[in-house]
């Protein structure tokens, strides 16, 4: 895992739900806690492009289905501003699932990913079709 330059905009609380955008048979998660979120007291943990969630599957196939699982945030809907001054956002929330390490789960990712997340996860960028 590679670190981001400057102060990321974090638009995903807990208890969001992403979609999942890979072949890993989940299709909806929903965000339990951020780990390595360092906040302040009474702060509630949030998530922004390329941060690494714990979330629990809520849709998908019945193997996947109540699963723990650990996931990328690739997509959000709140904009974020990049150092050139651009203002990036996409049409929904979306999430890659991984393993604690960053290896991917699923073989191929639909849609576009955001450059956050591809930079900071190689294996993501690998796998990802279009990088926005």
């Amino acid at each position: 895992m590679k670190g981001i330059s400057g102060t990321q905009t974090r638009g995903l609380l807990n208890g969001s739900r992403l979609n999942v955008i890979d072949n890993s048979g989940a299709k909806e998660i929903e965000i339990i806690t951020v780990p390595r979120y360092h906040g302040v007291a009474r702060r509630v943990p949030s998530a922004a492009l390329g941060d690494m969630v714990i979330a629990s599957v809520k849709k998908g196939t019945p193997a996947m289905r109540r699963q723990v699982v650990f996931a990328v945030v690739v997509r959000q809907r709140r904009p974020t501003r990049r150092a050139d001054g651009t203002m990036v956002y996409f049409e929904d929330n979306a999430a890659v699932i991984v393993t604690d390490t960053g290896e991917t789960k699923g073989t191929d990712i639909k849609g576009p990913v955001a450059r956050e997340a591809a930079d900071r996860w190689p294996r993501i960028a690998a796998t990802a079709g279009t990088i926005v």
